[in-house]
């Protein structure tokens, strides 16, 4: 007897693979490059939780949404969007501690119809160490 579920197709073995994938259709950006896209325009976001904001400080600028809001908060069509989500083709770099949920949460901001999304290499231990600001 079914109970309805049924088994995904073949896909990623584990997370590396599945990271692999995703990053494979991001232009991700380097410190550097997201701290020249950000004076261009672009929307800087970090996702880490307040624990690491607090312990390491923040970057100038970035809007901060917790990684379980994301989607709410940059939908463009979203009732809980925020002012800064104007339109899909916002560039949006996504920055995580280390750069690892950040790749995932941009793929999922691409699935919004947000196909300028990205994330930082690295993340923000990448951005600190590369020099660039970062406030208290």
């Amino acid at each position: 007897m079914s109970t309805g579920a049924q088994r995904p197709g073949p896909g990623p073995t584990g997370i590396d693979e599945l990271l692999d994938r995703v990053r494979a259709d991001l232009d991700r950006l380097g410190p550097r490059e997201a701290f020249e896209a950000a004076r261009d325009g672009a929307l800087l976001v970090d996702i880490r939780y307040a624990a690491l904001r607090d312990r390491d400080g923040l970057i100038p600028g970035a809007l901060v949404i917790e990684r379980n809001e994301l989607e709410w908060r940059l939908d463009p069509q979203g009732s809980h969007r925020a002012p800064e989500a104007t339109d899909h083709d916002l560039r949006i770099v996504v920055i995580c501690n280390e750069g690892y949920a950040s790749s995932l949460a941009a793929v999922s901001l691409r699935h919004l119809g947000l196909q300028r999304a990205t994330d930082l290499i690295g993340g923000f231990q990448a951005w600190k160490a590369e020099g660039l600001p970062v406030t208290r």
